[in-house]
């Protein structure tokens, strides 16, 4: 099947255990969003396929973790050197699955690429420590070793940063793995296997289930006494349920969940960069990211320039299909997500919300919706409430300090914030006051492969990326010494 010049490789559509392609009957369709047309059929696993994705992981682990931290360690810097030899390849990849820009998609492969990279680093890096015990004099002994074998469940947003994110710890770890990509987008990370392969990671090492059926395939996987660790990125609902499976076998979970975003510029910020910021928490992946700004507050005294600015900013992006080169702007990755989108900006402006830009989604094929700015939007609005993942902007203003940190710690969400100001004294008051596991002060994108990646309340558990990444797929052990 060829897609604007581009054939997807046959091989790369079956399953991927224990270092070889498997084909299966039961195929499911890949659609490139932007034109509604079936990119490939993929093999889709069952119950059977997992218990042998298993049985090739924990046989692989058993020497992988055996390897000195240097030998993983190099193995993991050569996918790094081989996936940024051939970003343009993911990058075209994530495009026609996901529908993301060209831009924004090689933005994507790079960040991937530098997982391997970083925990090529991180990977001699596990250190644990000797000390003594002050009352009884025994020597206190604490080191990290490999969890077990880990099961990987990635979403649509992001098909190659979200699996290298959790593959690339996990193999620093000394870990093997089974990793289950969004239906929607699994193309990409079958992609990556041969690489991998000749990055020299052992057969069985890494094996990959695309499936329809998801719910049964993970919680069969999680229930199996070898799983020791579950990596789940995705919304707050599915983890909640990944958690009550998890809990049967006692899991060690590592969960990156929903979020709720808030933006705050105060009167002091400067705009050109408050703007720019803005620009970025909203519209990177086109606003299909759990990091992406969903509730703006802007200091009344300066909502109406930045408004403007703002709505001039995403006025001049252009949507299109994400292969042309002059395209901003893809489409969304389906249609329910458009729809979904949709009627938040209904029921914003039912409520009494001004639009400033967009709003209506184009007519032909593709899921496509306008870069969409709404202002004055009232509390009361759904998509102040729940993630909007798309391309809309809500903006409310606010008056003093005490009322906007108020407003926008009221979420059960806490996965990321952004605050602009000229006051760094208040900036870093505010940034602390913030229920948040991250927040981006005067920056619009706070993702990095070298920082703890993750969030309170109920956006998840754990961290990925930096240090606490590799840990998450470790177990401490201590050992009591006399000599």
């Amino acid at each position: 099947m060829t897609e604007l010049g581009h054939k997807i490789d046959p091989l790369h559509t079956d399953l991927w255990i224990n270092g070889a392609w498997q084909p299966r009957d039961d195929r499911f369709d890949v659609v490139n969003p932007a034109t509604e047309e079936v990119l490939a059929s993929v093999a889709s696993a069952d119950i059977a396929d997992a218990d042998a994705a298993l049985d090739a992981a924990q046989a692989a682990m058993d020497d992988w973790a055996a390897r000195t931290p240097r030998q993983r360690s190099e193995v993991l810097r050569r996918a790094w050197e081989l996936m940024t030899a051939r970003l343009d390849h993911f990058a075209h990849l994530i495009t026609l699955e996901n529908g993301k820009a060209g831009a924004d998609a090689r933005g994507e492969a790079a960040y991937a690429a530098e997982f391997f990279r970083w925990f090529a680093e991180e990977a001699v890096r596990a250190d644990g420590m000797i000390t003594r015990a002050p009352a009884s004099g025994a020597r206190i002994i604490v080191q990290h070793k490999p969890a077990g074998l880990a099961v990987l469940v990635t979403p649509w947003n992001y098909p190659a940063a979200m699996g290298t994110r959790k593959i690339a710890p996990a193999l620093a770890a000394g870990c093997g793995v089974v990793i289950k990509p969004a239906s929607e987008t699994p193309l990409t990370m079958l992609a990556l296997m041969p690489l991998l392969e000749e990055a020299g990671v052992p057969p069985g090492l890494v094996n990959v289930l695309p499936s329809k059926r998801t719910g049964a395939l993970v919680d069969h996987m999680l229930h199996d006494p070898r799983v020791r660790v579950v990596s789940f990125t995705g919304s707050t609902g599915v983890g909640r349920k990944l958690l009550h499976s998890a809990a049967d076998q006692v899991l060690k979970p590592a969960m990156e969940l929903g979020g709720n975003a808030p933006l705050i510029v105060f009167e002091d910020a400067d705009l050109d960069v408050a703007v720019e910021g803005a620009m970025l928490a909203k519209m990177r992946n086109l606003g299909e990211a759990c990091t992406a700004a969903n509730r703006f507050y802007v200091h009344e005294d300066v909502a109406a320039e930045f408004t403007r600015r703002f709505a001039a900013a995403m006025g001049a992006l252009t949507v299109g299909d994400g292969t042309d080169p002059d395209v901003d702007v893809g489409p969304l990755v389906n249609a329910e997500t458009r729809d979904k989108v949709a009627a938040f900006v209904a029921d914003a402006l039912a409520k009494g919300a001004t639009l400033e830009l967009g709003g209506t989604a184009p007519d032909g094929k593709g899921y496509f919706y306008p870069p969409t700015v709404l202002s004055r939007v009232p509390e009361t609005a759904d998509c102040v409430h729940d993630e909007i993942f798309g391309p809309v902007a809500a903006i409310q203003t606010f008056t003093t300090e005490a009322e906007v940190t108020r407003r926008a710690n009221d979420t059960e969400y806490g996965l990321v914030a952004y605050v602009f100001t000229e006051d760094m004294k208040r900036g870093m008051r505010v940034c602390e006051r913030l229920d948040y596991g991250m927040v981006g002060l005067n920056r619009g994108l706070v993702s990095d492969p070298a920082a703890p990646f993750g969030g309170t309340k109920q956006s998840g558990l754990g961290r990925e990326g930096g240090h606490e990444g590799m840990l998450e797929f470790m177990e401490t052990q201590y050992i009591s010494a006399a000599w």
